[in-house]
């Protein structure tokens, strides 16, 4: 086998770690061969005679084997052997995989803002999305859900049937675009439990987490902006800059911080992203 010399001085190969132990070698699961010596090289009772004549007082030692190297417990004299640069850089690896990161002031006050504004986002998009009332003019109010028009003693009478608002297109178009606002709450929902999550739970996916939330505010985003886009296409020929309500507004708002957060979500991830330490080390 290679890495002995003559038999009685045997020496492990290089990388390896040996210890004058048995029970370090039996910890780390060797076993040792049955006679405690290597395969004699000669055949027959006198190759095993002239064996003991030559080594009288030598008593056999286990003999283990370890990737395919036999070790013996004569190798007293050997302390501990240099682990190889491949180990090394591996071990350094999942010991930085394994730290918490260390996160500035400034790092942890912008994610906290960043949740604030997305959690007052997703409020705003919800109360225009349940009112749903969108736009008034001419003594009409058009919304996502209702029909309204107001009668000459102020009374506001309500239909959820939007084909009387004699609008082109509003009552199909309605129904995609109600459920494209619904749906950015709901998924910005979910964006943000990620985001909260990764700042609570600061393991070795955190940053992955934290991404992952970003992208759905974005998604939101997209939905929000879609929603509004179509609704004010739908009841052009009724708009006007004063006529739109505060729950438009609230939803325009949501749109805007939905992408303002989302944006800078990734932004900051990636500026604080560790790509060089593990070349370092």
């Amino acid at each position: 086998m290679s890495g002995f010399g003559k038999e009685g001085s045997r020496t492990p190969a290089a990388g390896v770690i040996a210890t004058s132990s048995s029970s370090v070698w039996e910890s780390l699961g060797l076993q040792p061969l049955a006679g405690g010596r290597l395969p004699s090289h000669g055949t027959g009772e006198a190759s095993r005679q002239e064996a003991k004549r030559n080594h009288p007082a030598q008593e056999p030692s286990p003999l283990y084997v370890l990737n395919r190297i036999s070790f013996t417990r004569s190798d007293e004299a050997v302390g501990l052997a240099a682990v190889t640069c491949n180990d090394g850089r591996k071990i350094a690896q999942r010991l930085l995989a394994h730290r918490r990161p260390q996160k500035s002031f400034f790092e942890t006050l912008i994610r906290s803002l960043i949740i604030l504004c997305v959690a007052i986002a997703v409020v705003l998009s919800s109360i225009s999305v349940c009112d749903g009332r969108w736009l008034f003019a001419r003594g009409q109010l058009f919304g996502l859900w209702h029909f309204c028009t107001v009668s000459n003693g102020s009374v506001l009478k309500c239909v959820t049937d939007l084909s009387l608002a004699q609008v082109e297109g509003l009552s199909v178009g309605a129904i995609p675009i109600r459920s494209m606002v619904s749906f950015a709450v709901v998924v910005a929902i979910f964006g943000l439990e990620l985001l909260m999550v990764s700042q609570v739970c600061e393991d070795a996916n955190a940053r992955r987490k934290w991404s992952m939330g970003s992208v759905l505010i974005l998604v939101s985003f997209l939905l929000s902006a879609t929603g509004v886009l179509s609704f004010s296409i739908l009841v052009k020929d009724h708009l006007t800059f004063t006529g739109f309500t505060l729950t438009y507004w609230c939803e325009f708002v949501a749109a805007f911080l939905f992408f303002l957060n989302g944006i800078s979500g990734l932004h900051i991830n990636s500026l604080t992203h560790p790509r060089n330490r593990v070349g370092k080390i």
